[in-house]
């Protein structure tokens, strides 16, 4: 057993990562140095990571920036040059921000080493963005952190319990040194969703009974892909087409339900204890070699007995959802009606929910003002970050990131492996997704090797026990 295991298996619990639920840490008294900047004085991002979320948290970053002191991205890093020149020319193509693109091709990093490249080239109170799969996400937070940097994390935070541990052995370092650290859970941020949320805890629909939410859609590429036509190394394929592969990022189900997750846990202020599932895959031609599930429906159980019900589906030609709602004894409330923005949120005085946006209900109790326009929640957790940057308030959203990062692969193993999975034994599992993830390089190897045929191991319920998917 490496050193790292060892440093990260002491036994943690539920409650153990239920203290941060709210988001922040308590650090009031506590003297810490000064890493904030001060005033009008510029800050330098790193964006580490350059694909679709990465470059859109950077556009987000910069265009709020204005009001909160000057912003500039300073260094950009992947394993695909290819990724980050397309990522820096859509950012320069945006008038509003293009100003506050100062990447020098020096700035310019490939490969595994980038981001401590990227980072040496920063000061303290400087901010890291780490977009890249979440595999790679706890050392980066740790290097991160030792150069005095901020952070904004994308979700999910880890696939596994190993690199949960490690991160939040990580963010105790993140703490004493008074760094802000932001996660994408955006939902979080949303105004729409807060004002609901307020309401539901004052008792607007009684007692929450159940949860339930939805992402149906249609089939996502990245998380269906064939065979590797041999023109990279199966590391780079797999990076490539990262949503296929569990040991990176948790597959579909941790990369896209987590938001729907997170939310429904928000409105009930609490996690879930367990999880049980089922689902499967339906549709696979000879040449798919991903390893993820169609079809996903998961039955989450609180302390206190309440169920919340999670589907999600991947399939083309079928009925789509993408929603969350919750039900009391009083009534029933619209979490998010379409999307992540606008959530639309609502309020009933019984369970006849509505999902006809236009118009008034007869039971309709409340609804969020939709004229302005809801604000952007990608936009609300930068303003936020930034401005706890900016006055040195507490920020720290890592504990509340893990829970939901936890929570979303416990849903994700019970229906992978047919078992009931409780939060402790996700939490506290022993099996690292990805082994020696400090040291891969790109000519190397990958921590998942296909068969003679080019097909990898997939989730078999009731046949593969182990708790390894």
């Amino acid at each position: 057993m490496n050193s790292d295991q060892n440093q990260s298996k002491s036994h943690l619990s539920r409650r153990t990562t239920l203290k941060a639920a709210a988001g922040a840490s308590v650090l009031s008294g506590i003297v810490l140095p000064h890493v904030h900047a001060q005033g009008n004085e510029e800050i330098k991002i790193s964006l580490v990571g350059c694909g679709g979320r990465g470059t859109g948290a950077v556009k987000n970053a910069l265009s709020v920036s204005g009001a909160l002191g000057p912003l500039k991205l300073h260094a950009m890093v992947d394993v695909f040059e290819d990724k980050l020149n397309r990522s820096h020319e859509v950012l320069l193509k945006q008038e509003t921000i293009a100003d506050k693109i100062d990447v020098a091709e020096e700035r310019k990093f490939i490969g595994f080493d980038g981001y401590k490249s990227a980072m040496d080239s920063m000061k303290p109170g400087d901010i890291a963005i780490l977009t890249t799969p979440c595999a790679f996400r706890w050392p980066m937070f740790e290097y991160a952190v030792e150069k005095g940097l901020h952070v904004f994390m994308e979700k999910p935070v880890t696939p596994d319990g190993f690199s949960s541990r490690k991160i939040l052995e990580i963010n105790e370092k993140a703490k004493a040194k008074n760094l802000k650290v932001g996660v994408g859970l955006m939902c979080r941020h949303c105004a729409a969703r807060g004002e609901l949320h307020k309401r539901i805890q004052d008792g607007a629909i009684g007692d929450i009974t159940m949860m339930r939410s939805y992402r149906a859609q249609g089939p996502i590429g990245s998380c269906f892909t064939k065979k590797n036509p041999g023109d990279m190394s199966d590391l780079k394929y797999q990076i490539r087409n990262f949503h296929s592969f569990l040991w990176l990022s948790g597959g579909a189900f941790s990369d896209f339900f987590i938001h729907g997750i997170d939310e429904c846990c928000w409105m009930k202020n609490a996690w879930p204890v367990k999880a049980q599932a089922q689902g499967g895959r339906h549709y696979r031609d000879e040449d798919h070699i991903d390893q993820n599930f169609d079809s996903y429906s998961v039955e989450y159980t609180f302390a206190d007995g309440t169920k919340f019900f999670y589907d999600g589906r991947n399939m083309k030609g079928c009925r789509q959802e993408f929603a969350a709602y919750a039900h009391g004894t009083k009534g029933a409330a619209t979490i998010s009606a379409k999307s992540h923005t606008p959530a639309h949120s609502r309020i009933f005085s019984d369970h006849n929910i509505s999902t006809n946006l236009r118009g008034k209900p007869e039971n309709l109790v409340w609804a969020f003002p939709q004229t302005p326009r809801e604000p952007n929640p990608y936009d609300l957790e930068w303003e936020h970050l930034l401005d706890a940057i900016r006055n040195d308030t507490p920020y720290n959203e890592v504990e509340r990131g893990i829970a939901a990062s936890i929570t979303t692969s416990m849903g994700r193993m019970a229906d992978h492996t047919g078992q009931e999975i409780n939060y402790d034994q996700m939490l506290n599992s022993e099996h690292i997704m990805a082994p020696n993830v400090k040291e891969l390089t790109l000519d190397g190897d990958s921590p998942l090797k296909p068969d003679e045929n080019g097909f990898y191991p997939i989730p078999e319920p009731g046949i593969k026990k182990d708790r390894e998917y």
